[in-house]
């Protein structure tokens, strides 16, 4: 799941070499802490955090699959 949402975030953003991407697992939980360069922070929130929910959405089905609650969070 990590490679998937690592590849949607490379290619929405301008400086690929800035993404970073922490994965913590708990029992039933999987939190992603996504950073990005400031410059890019927009590009992957997009206009009202369209882009952003989108993103939390296809990994929330993702996890679904494998019976685990996914979170994503977008940090400065």
């Amino acid at each position: 799941m990590k490679q998937v949402l690592e590849t949607i975030i490379r290619n929405i953003v301008e400086d690929q070499n800035s993404v970073s991407i922490n994965e913590k697992e708990e029992a039933d939980k999987i939190t992603y802490e996504v950073k990005v360069a400031g410059s890019d922070m927009g590009r992957v929130i997009g206009k009202q955090g369209k882009v952003a929910n989108s993103i939390r959405s296809v990994m929330r089905a993702l996890g679904s699959k494998n019976k685990k609650k996914v979170v994503v969070e977008f940090l400065d």
